[in-house]
């Protein structure tokens, strides 16, 4: 690796950073980043190989016999293979001034390294993150008394600072060791330090996000066995109402009013202890029955519905007695409803409201008559 290496890998370098931000400004336009500005890698880090030209400080072992110092460079291709985790293929070469009153005029020494590294990042992706790095190569020399290969192994930290989604800014120092017996022979190796600068174009654009799984489709209720307010989930256009609400076939609200007005009884009817109805209510009973049975329909279409039972009667007679004959004309309808299979746990009462609550003048015959009658109150 010569003056012309130098120059490619500088070129490289240049190439490199202009590619990612390239690639930088592609990603931004298409909106590739998260809320948080960092890239949405599919599997939670960047694993895109990446090229890392690297300058810096080569320290050398005095027993080299050459100047404390040299200027060293090389190359760097990697990926992470998680997000802590990266390894590298590397190529560098160091080009010694040895002492002229040991090497005389062949006074220069140069090493290339070939080898493999391994790095353990520490921290978030996106921070200044410290690493550890190990690695193991192949060094060959090129002096006055060897040209040949021996084995060397470096260890070392370092940090590193993401500039944009597609470059790191890396310095590291490292030992070297190199097990070179045949320079010297009474030297089995030398351990030099460096300093190395590099900076990290990723290539290729930043990994598309992966699609997010869909949410699994909800399992069709069974029609048969899950009812809400009485009405089968398929059916039900209103699903999410309270368990007891009043609603119609459809299973959404529904006012549910049941009118026994013409449901009106004979004067001082029912006697204690009547329990048959119909000879109780005003002529013509039969207009008077049918909606009494009209209300048992709607009450057996509507099984969530419960009413007040509640008698009243006109202001003729003592309020004592009235009271009495309101809680039979209640009772007696009670009774008609559960006997026409109304549950019941759904009647609430009977109760008797004597001459109070009026819908009609008491001064009048037709308005006593309206007066004489037993209400369902629904219970909303």
């Amino acid at each position: 690796m010569n003056r012309k290496g130098l120059y490619f890998l500088i070129a490289l370098a240049l190439g490199g950073v202009g590619f990612a931000q390239a690639q930088d400004n592609t990603a931004a336009a298409a909106g590739s980043t998260d809320t948080a500005g960092a890239p949405a890698w599919p599997n939670g880090f960047d694993d895109r190989w990446y090229i890392a030209p690297t300058v810096g400080g080569y320290f050398n072992d005095s027993d080299r016999q050459t100047h404390k110092s040299q200027i060293f460079y090389g190359l760097s291709v990697g990926k992470f293979i998680s997000s802590n985790v990266s390894i590298e293929l590397f190529v560098d070469r160091t080009k010694r001034d040895g002492n002229t009153d040991v090497f005389g005029d062949g006074n220069k020494w140069a090493s290339n390294a070939y080898g493999a590294s391994a790095r353990y990042f520490f921290g978030d992706w996106n921070s200044w993150r410290p690493y550890l790095m190990g690695g193991v190569m192949g060094d060959y020399h090129h002096n006055l008394f060897n040209r040949g290969w021996a084995p060397a192994a470096q260890g070392g930290a370092g940090i590193s600072k993401s500039i944009t989604d597609s470059t790191d800014f890396r310095a590291e120092v490292a030992y070297r060791y190199d097990w070179d017996d045949k320079t010297f022979p009474q030297h089995n190796g030398y351990g030099d330090w460096y300093v190395g600068l590099s900076l990290v174009a990723r290539i290729g654009a930043i990994p598309a996000a992966a699609a997010p799984a869909a949410p699994p489709q909800p399992a069709a209720p069974d029609c048969s066995k899950q009812f809400r307010n009485g009405v089968n989930l398929c059916d039900n256009k209103c699903p999410d109402l309270p368990e007891g609400t009043i609603v119609g076939p459809d299973g959404c609200p529904q006012k549910v009013v049941i009118d026994l007005k013409g449901v009106n009884f004979k004067f001082d009817r029912p006697k204690k202890g009547e329990t048959n109805i119909e000879p109780t209510l005003a002529v013509p009973s039969s207009d008077s029955m049918a909606i009494l049975d009209q209300a048992v329909d709607t009450l057996k279409r509507y099984p969530q519905v419960k009413v007040m039972v509640a008698g009243y009667t006109d202001s003729v007679g003592k309020p004592a007695y009235n009271q009495g004959l309101s809680e039979r004309r209640a009772q007696i309808v009670y009774n008609y409803l559960t006997s026409h299979g109304i549950d019941a746990s759904r009647l609430e009462g009977p109760v008797g409201h004597g001459e109070n609550d009026p819908i009609d003048s008491n001064k009048t015959a037709e308005g006593r008559a309206r007066n004489r009658r037993t209400e369902l109150q629904v219970q909303q």
